[in-house]
């Protein structure tokens, strides 16, 4: 029994549904923290989309994963890739301006303990 793989993707399976939920209820919330006060209509169909549709159906591949072992790996290993990735777009944003504020360095942190943690339940 351990916690990547006792607890990790029950967490990240809860985590990514009510990011997916509250984006498409409260949009302009995940976007505030990050100086975007108010959205266009194209704007909240992007966090819809990006934050909404994206995490409702990786919260969908993860309860897959749990009830399916024939799965459970190639889902584990493509989240943690998905979070990987999110983690090296604000690496490389940091690059690029030299500073970054508290929400994405946040974000980071929280995306490299949950990569880690589904990695290492593959």
């Amino acid at each position: 029994m351990t916690f990547a793989n006792d607890y990790a993707p029950w967490i990240l399976m809860f985590g990514f549904a009510v990011m997916g939920i509250g984006s498409f209820v409260k949009h302009e919330l995940v976007t505030a923290k990050f100086g975007i006060p108010t959205l266009s209509i194209a704007g909240r169909n992007e966090v819809r989309a990006v934050y909404g549709g994206f995490g409702i159906l990786m919260s969908c591949a993860l309860c897959m994963a749990l009830f399916n072992p024939t799965l459970r790996s190639g889902i584990y290993l493509t989240v943690a890739l998905a979070l990987g990735g999110m983690v090296a777009g604000r690496t490389i944003s940091w690059m690029i301006d030299r500073k970054i504020d508290k929400w994405p360095l946040f974000y980071l942190l929280l995306e490299t303990v949950c990569a880690a943690l589904i990695a290492m339940a593959v």
